[in-house]
């Protein structure tokens, strides 16, 4: 049995996209691992290749619904569970400072960068991100998915005041710029 499972998550606070996690074992040292934030969308492409031909991995996805009807925090704890169902390791290391609840698991803020394991489960989990709402880019082209991935910009909040929610979109995401505004009451004097 191996002795570390990295694990990492992307698109958690995106407001549209899917969440997704990765878990990751890797079977030999891969040159050029970081945090997958840190790195160019080539070099993580290049990466991910190598990575998947170099490790026993599992990823999990979890729907804009699935976010909706359950929350942004079960569907991690349920992400995190079927990694390590999954992945039979002698111990697990999520990126962040909680295990959402999940027993047997330990927490490391900033271990993206610092652990080859869960650097691997970081480009594992932002490529598929990245793909699906490049995916999505296609489907619905009048939000720009392509250049923002699903995260609350300026443009990405205009174009949803433009054209309204889509199938990707998160309704649960509150955003203030996005809200009715609320009538004001006259000051009386």
């Amino acid at each position: 049995m191996s002795s570390l499972c990295g694990i990492d998550e992307a698109g958690r606070g995106p407001l549209a996209g899917d969440l997704v996690i990765a878990g990751c074992i890797l079977h030999r040292a891969i040159d050029g691992l970081n945090d997958s934030k840190k790195l160019s969308e080539k070099t993580r492409e290049s990466l991910y290749e190598i990575i998947i031909q170099n490790s026993t991995y599992h990823i999990v996805k979890f729907s804009p619904k699935d976010i909706d009807d359950n929350g942004i925090s079960r569907c991690l704890k349920r992400g995190l569970e079927e990694i390590m169902q999954n992945l039979p390791c002698n111990s697990y290391l999520f990126d962040g400072n909680s295990t959402f609840g999940v027993n047997g698991l330990q927490t490391m803020i900033k271990a993206d960068g610092k652990i080859p394991e869960v650097s691997a489960a970081s480009i594992l989990a932002k490529v598929t991100h990245d793909r699906n709402i490049i995916r999505d880019a296609k489907i619905y082209p009048m939000y720009e998915f392509e250049k923002h991935k699903g995260y609350g910009t300026p443009r990405h909040v205009e174009l949803i005041k433009q054209h309204g929610y889509c199938e990707i979109h998160r309704r649960s995401y509150k955003l203030k710029a996005l809200e009715p505004k609320e009538l004001t009451k006259p000051t009386l004097f």
